[in-house]
Protein backbone atom coordinates (compact mmCIF):
# COMPACT_ATOMS: atom_id res chain seq x y z
CA UNK A 1 0.00 0.00 0.00
CA UNK A 2 1.20 3.86 -0.42
CA UNK A 3 2.05 6.06 1.88
CA UNK A 4 -0.76 8.42 1.77
CA UNK A 5 1.23 12.23 0.89
CA UNK A 6 -2.09 14.02 2.41
CA UNK A 7 -0.65 15.54 5.16
CA UNK A 8 -4.14 16.24 6.67
CA UNK A 9 -5.14 12.60 6.47
CA UNK A 10 -1.73 11.62 7.87
CA UNK A 11 -2.85 13.80 10.88
CA UNK A 12 -6.35 12.07 11.08
CA UNK A 13 -4.63 8.41 11.21
CA UNK A 14 -2.63 9.20 13.81
CA UNK A 15 -5.01 10.56 16.01
CA UNK A 16 -7.68 7.70 16.29
CA UNK A 17 -7.80 6.48 19.23
CA UNK A 18 -10.51 4.63 21.50
CA UNK A 19 -12.89 3.10 19.44
CA UNK A 20 -12.39 5.24 16.20
CA UNK A 21 -9.68 4.05 13.67
CA UNK A 22 -9.08 4.80 10.52
CA UNK A 23 -9.63 2.37 7.66
CA UNK A 24 -5.95 2.53 6.38
CA UNK A 25 -5.22 0.86 9.92
CA UNK A 26 -8.44 -1.66 9.13
CA UNK A 27 -7.02 -2.95 6.32
CA UNK A 28 -4.86 -5.97 6.35
CA UNK A 29 -5.92 -6.56 10.04
CA UNK A 30 -6.31 -10.32 10.95
CA UNK A 31 -9.90 -12.08 11.14
CA UNK A 32 -10.49 -15.40 13.80
CA UNK A 33 -13.25 -17.91 14.07
CA UNK A 34 -14.43 -18.05 17.75
CA UNK A 35 -11.92 -21.19 18.30
CA UNK A 36 -9.38 -19.02 17.57
CA UNK A 37 -8.04 -19.95 14.24
CA UNK A 38 -7.14 -17.73 11.53
CA UNK A 39 -9.62 -17.30 8.91
CA UNK A 40 -8.14 -14.23 6.81
CA UNK A 41 -7.87 -10.38 7.26
CA UNK A 42 -9.84 -7.40 6.00
CA UNK A 43 -9.06 -6.24 2.57
CA UNK A 44 -11.49 -3.54 2.01
CA UNK A 45 -14.29 -1.79 3.91
CA UNK A 46 -17.83 -1.21 1.84
CA UNK A 47 -19.04 1.93 3.38
CA UNK A 48 -22.48 3.44 2.78
CA UNK A 49 -22.33 6.57 0.50
CA UNK A 50 -25.28 7.99 2.25
CA UNK A 51 -24.91 7.28 5.86
CA UNK A 52 -21.07 7.37 5.75
CA UNK A 53 -21.85 3.72 7.66
CA UNK A 54 -19.06 0.70 7.49
CA UNK A 55 -21.54 -2.11 6.20
CA UNK A 56 -19.26 -4.70 4.72
CA UNK A 57 -15.99 -5.77 5.56
CA UNK A 58 -14.27 -7.79 2.78
CA UNK A 59 -12.56 -10.29 3.80
CA UNK A 60 -9.13 -12.12 2.03
CA UNK A 61 -9.85 -16.02 2.35
CA UNK A 62 -7.98 -19.09 0.85
CA UNK A 63 -5.23 -19.30 -1.77
CA UNK A 64 -1.53 -19.34 -1.24
CA UNK A 65 0.39 -16.32 -1.87
CA UNK A 66 -2.79 -14.43 -3.28
CA UNK A 67 -2.91 -17.42 -5.80
CA UNK A 68 -7.09 -18.61 -5.98
CA UNK A 69 -7.22 -15.99 -2.91
CA UNK A 70 -11.51 -15.76 -2.80
CA UNK A 71 -13.12 -12.60 -0.92
CA UNK A 72 -16.05 -12.33 1.14
CA UNK A 73 -18.48 -9.74 2.26
CA UNK A 74 -18.83 -9.86 5.69
CA UNK A 75 -21.86 -7.57 7.24
CA UNK A 76 -19.42 -5.38 9.14
CA UNK A 77 -21.99 -6.00 12.28
CA UNK A 78 -20.52 -9.79 12.47
CA UNK A 79 -17.21 -8.39 13.25
CA UNK A 80 -16.05 -8.14 16.85
CA UNK A 81 -12.72 -6.24 17.80
CA UNK A 82 -10.54 -8.63 20.27
CA UNK A 83 -8.08 -6.45 21.89
CA UNK A 84 -6.07 -9.18 23.26
CA UNK A 85 -5.61 -10.85 19.12
CA UNK A 86 -5.31 -7.22 17.47
CA UNK A 87 -8.21 -8.03 15.64
CA UNK A 88 -11.30 -9.47 14.23
CA UNK A 89 -13.72 -12.21 15.62
CA UNK A 90 -16.30 -13.68 13.65
CA UNK A 91 -18.51 -16.42 14.42
CA UNK A 92 -17.70 -18.73 11.10
CA UNK A 93 -15.31 -21.21 10.65
CA UNK A 94 -13.50 -21.93 7.39
CA UNK A 95 -16.53 -24.70 6.27
CA UNK A 96 -19.26 -21.99 6.46
CA UNK A 97 -17.17 -19.68 4.49
CA UNK A 98 -16.30 -21.37 1.86
CA UNK A 99 -20.52 -21.56 0.65
CA UNK A 100 -20.58 -17.77 1.99
CA UNK A 101 -20.87 -15.78 -1.14
CA UNK A 102 -17.83 -14.71 -2.57
CA UNK A 103 -15.90 -12.99 -5.66
CA UNK A 104 -12.65 -13.09 -7.17
CA UNK A 105 -10.50 -10.19 -8.03
CA UNK A 106 -8.78 -11.12 -10.81
CA UNK A 107 -12.26 -11.54 -12.65
CA UNK A 108 -14.63 -8.86 -13.64
CA UNK A 109 -16.95 -7.95 -10.59
CA UNK A 110 -19.55 -5.79 -10.28
CA UNK A 111 -21.14 -4.84 -6.74
CA UNK A 112 -25.18 -4.92 -7.37
CA UNK A 113 -27.91 -4.50 -5.14
CA UNK A 114 -28.70 -8.39 -5.97
CA UNK A 115 -25.68 -9.52 -5.28
CA UNK A 116 -25.87 -7.12 -1.96
CA UNK A 117 -29.29 -9.12 -0.87
CA UNK A 118 -27.35 -12.45 -1.67
CA UNK A 119 -24.98 -11.49 1.08
CA UNK A 120 -27.39 -10.29 3.33
CA UNK A 121 -29.69 -13.23 3.06
CA UNK A 122 -26.77 -15.46 3.55
CA UNK A 123 -25.62 -14.17 7.10
CA UNK A 124 -29.25 -13.60 8.16
CA UNK A 125 -29.14 -16.80 9.89
CA UNK A 126 -28.81 -15.52 14.06
CA UNK A 127 -26.04 -17.88 14.53
CA UNK A 128 -23.48 -15.87 12.59
CA UNK A 129 -23.67 -12.93 14.83
CA UNK A 130 -22.07 -12.74 17.84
Amino acid sequence: MEANTNPKAAQAVSITTGNLIAAEKVNGTNVYDMAGEKLGSVDDIMIDKISGRAIYAVLSFGGFLGMGEKHHPLPWAALNYDERKGGYVVNLDKKQLEGAPSFDRSSEFKWTPDYGRKVDSFYKAPSYWN
